[in-house]
């Protein structure tokens, strides 16, 4: 999950991997700050435009699902994507 912390979306997401956490204990969900040399990176090679953005990856970096914007998909859809053999 790539945001910006001290945003108008800062907290939604940060509460949602909370409850994420709680809910898929088993699901690995990544949590990036965009403005970190890890999220510029990650943007970059993922051709994020905007933010928060949620991406599923597979284990070997293959792109499998994304939502971005204010379009934050239900738990429970993320935690099906991800147990695809992807991680979130």
């Amino acid at each position: 999950m790539l945001y910006r912390p001290k945003s108008e979306h800062g907290r939604r997401i940060e509460e949602f991997v909370e409850e994420f956490g709680r809910r898929y204990p088993d699901h690995h969900l990544e949590v990036i700050d965009v403005d970190s040399k890890e999220g510029v990176a990650t943007a970059g090679l993922y051709d994020v435009m905007q933010y928060p953005c949620i991406l599923v990856l597979q284990n070997d970096g293959y792109f499998t699902k994304s939502w971005t914007g204010d379009n934050i998909p239900l738990m429970e859809e993320v935690a099906y994507y991800a147990g695809q053999g992807a991680s979130a």
